[in-house]
Formats: C-alpha cells, sequence, structure tokens
C-alpha cells in the first residue's frame, strides 16, 4: 500500500457533514470552528490493533479529516477479543485493508492514508513530521521509544497509551511545555522482564478504555479544550474500577526534551536488549514430532510444564508435571538429574528462559520444546486448541 501523503481535505464542511456533526455543533466547545479544525487535522495511528482500533473509530466519527495508520500484520483469530475494528471475515487479511473499510463506513468524510511498513529509525521521523499528532498504539518498547524520540524531534504530540491485564496508562506527551515518555521511564527495562500480552493476557474491554481516552486526548488538542493529561499520568485499573492520575513533570535532565543531546534516533533493537541470537543465547531444542517419536521409541523423558495452572484448563500436554515459570527456583532439588527433561509452555518463550535456568543450575540433559503448546496444536494434536 502507498505511503504518500495526500493534502488535507478542505476544511468547508458540506451539507452532510453538518448534519453528521450536529451533536458536536450543538456544542459551545466544538461548534463549526471546532468541526473546522477536526476536518483539517491530521493524525497518524501507530498501529491498528487493540490500542488503535477504538482510537481510529471515534477519531473517524469525530470527523478528523486525514488518519494516518501504520501497521503491516493479518488480522489473526485471537485479536479479535479486543481488536474492534477487524471482524471474522477478515482473519487472514491485512489489518489496514480490514481497517480501511471500516473506517470508511464508520465515516466516507474521512481520508485514509495506510502506511503498511514497520515503523523504523528509518522512517519515523518523515511519518510522523508530516502529522499534527500521533496516537501511539504500539505493544513493544523498542517501538514506544522510537515513537517517543521521534515525536520529540518533530515537535509532534504524541497521545500515548498502554495496556496490560487488566492496568492502562493515557497521558500526552511531547507538547511544546510538557514531558515525553523518557521524563518518566528514562531506559526501557531488560529484555524478558515485562511479558507481552501474548503472553500476560489482557482483559479485552481495557484497550477499548484507554484507546478511547487516547482519541479524547487526541481531540482535546486539535480543538485547544479543556485539560489536556499533559504533565499528568492517568493510570486505569480495570479490575477495581479506580481510576487516579499522577503527576509526571517534564525532566529537565531528560536527554531527549530536556538536555536535548539526543539529536538523532539511536538503535532502539540494542537500547530495548533486542538483538539477533548469538551463539550463547541459544538453548537446546527439540521439536513437539521429535517428542513424540522419542516417546515412541521409550525413551525416559520428563515433560516439565511452566505455564500457569489456569493455561493448562484451556489446553494441555499429555503427562506433562506442570511446575509454573515462577516456582520453577524452589523446584529445582526436586527435579532428576539422571532424566531427559523437555520444557514446554505456550509459545517456547518462558520454556527457554526455564531451559536458561536449568543450565545455570547444572541440569545438562534438558531441551527446549520448540514453539510451545501453539506448535503441538499444529504439528501433533489439532484438537489441542490453541490460545
Amino acid at each position: 500500500m502507498s505511503t504518500v501523503l495526500t493534502p488535507s481535505p478542505p476544511t468547508a464542511l458540506s451539507h452532510a457533514e453538518l448534519t453528521r456533526y450536529s451533536r458536536h455543533l450543538l456544542l459551545p466547545e466544538v461548534g463549526l470552528e471546532g468541526q473546522r479544525k477536526l476536518k483539517a487535522a491530521r493524525v497518524l495511528l501507530i498501529g491498528a490493533g487493540g490500542l488503535g482500533s477504538p482510537a481510529a473509530l471515534y477519531l473517524a466519527a469525530a470527523g478528523v479529516g486525514t488518519l494516518g495508520i501504520v501497521d503491516f500484520d493479518v488480522v489473526d483469530v485471537t485479536n479479535l477479543q479486543r481488536q474492534v475494528l477487524h471482524g471474522t471475515s477478515e482473519v487472514g487479511q491485512p489489518k489496514l485493508a480490514s481497517a480501511i473499510r471500516r473506517l470508511h463506513d464508520v465515516n466516507p468524510h474521512v481520508t485514509v492514508i495506510p502506511h503498511e511498513v514497520r515503523l523504523t529509525r528509518e522512517n519515523a521521523l518523515e511519518l510522523i513530521g508530516a502529522y499534527d499528532l500521533v496516537v501511539d498504539g504500539t505493544d513493544n518498547f523498542a517501538t514506544r521509544y522510537l515513537v517517543n524520540d521521534a515525536c520529540v524531534l518533530t515537535g509532534v504530540p504524541n497521545a500515548y497509551g498502554s495496556i496490560f491485564r487488566f492496568d492502562g496508562q493515557v497521558s500526552l506527551f511531547c507538547t511544546p511545555d510538557g514531558p515525553c515518555y523518557r521524563c518518566l521511564y528514562p531506559e526501557p527495562p531488560p529484555a524478558g522482564l515485562v511479558p507481552s500480552c501474548a503472553e500476560g493476557g489482557v482483559l479485552g474491554v481495557l484497550p477499548g478504555m484507554v484507546g478511547t481516552l487516547q482519541a479524547t486526548e487526541a481531540i482535546k488538542w486539535i480543538l485547544g479544550i479543556g485539560e489536556p493529561l499533559v504533565g499528568r499520568l492517568l493510570l486505569v485499573d480495570a479490575l477495581s474500577a479506580r481510576w487516579r492520575t499522577v503527576k509526571a513533570p517534564r525532566n529537565p535532565q531528560c536527554p531527549a526534551c530536556g538536555t536535548r543531546t539526543l539529536t538523532a534516533l539511536p538503535d532502539y533493537d540494542q537500547l530495548c536488549g533486542i538483538r539477533p541470537p548469538q551463539a550463547t543465547d541459544q538453548v537446546p531444542s527439540i521439536t513437539p514430532r521429535e517428542l513424540v517419536a522419542r516417546r515412541a521409541q521409550g525413551d525416559d523423558l520428563l515433560l516439565l510444564d511452566v505455564r500457569e495452572p489456569h493455561e493448562v484448563l484451556v489446553a494441555a500436554y499429555p503427562d506433562a508435571q506442570l511446575i509454573p515459570l515462577g516456582s520453577l527456583g524452589e523446584a529445582v532439588p526436586s527435579l532428576p538429574r539422571d532424566r531427559d527433561i523437555i520444557v514446554a509452555c505456550r509459545s517456547g518463550a518462558r520454556s527457554a528462559r526455564a531451559v536458561k535456568d536449568l543450565l545455570a543450575a547444572g541440569f545438562y540433559r534438558v531441551w527446549n520444546l520448540d514453539g510451545g503448546i501453539l506448535r503441538w496444536s499444529d504439528d501433533v494434536d489439532p484438537s489441542v486448541p490453541k490460545y
């Protein structure tokens, strides 16, 4: 899909638009002039997933004239629990194509510009610099820092949101007088310390709440109304239905927006500990089919499942011993050293960490089950559900 930008639409409103936005026009804080501002605005959404879905829907419905969307993924059935831009009929299709169809149905007066690329340090400044505001719907630290730094360098505000399990955060970063993401989090956490939503899960309605708040902040900023979340971080606890706001001042020593020593986009893979695996990083592995073959020939194996008990209720390995990863350390003395141990989880990520821990503890007959139960379902037993 093309990444060439088109000119902003004219700010005059047609009769059809005046009718469509009538409830906005009744608000003195919006009115005709405000609706024209919305139509003239250009907003870039980074991601058409959990956060990008509600943000895009409400920005389009509100009449933001130009919406750019950066995404290169396809719709997966596991997305549908929270990514409301997409439907069952679009599984396997590019998210951008699905988003364009849905947004044009929501509001045919909005121009949607697809950017079917991965946001990188090579294209971020050009992409973000062509818009008035960014809505950050990323789900990883490398891209989150990239978006922040590019917004600081281009002077484009960043409607930030993040989610994990039952908790969310929202703020408006990179405004002329406000802080940026680095003011709160100068450095990313060590790689692997914070699990992704794919590993830790997320309540399906939470991104709807957070993404809608991001859209609200974007609209307020475009209109110049209300009290934006500049210098404040809104914390959402969906499980207890508690919302609170904490101060988030600009850090004068922040290398991005404080001292301004960050003058170019760094290597974010290196910053966040993401790099191609080196020989010392790799762990011994075995495929599900190889495991079945070894069991069939009578090898004495221990299949060790390091998932959580509630995951086993969804999909179970046959004849596996369950020891959740968080409890593995205390269980090490009870594990046999005279048997081959195959460590398994959902996708192979947690089990790889467990294998490293066991190798460090002196176990040498230990392997990681490559691909976890997802690959087990693909290669061995399709009746085992994926989750």
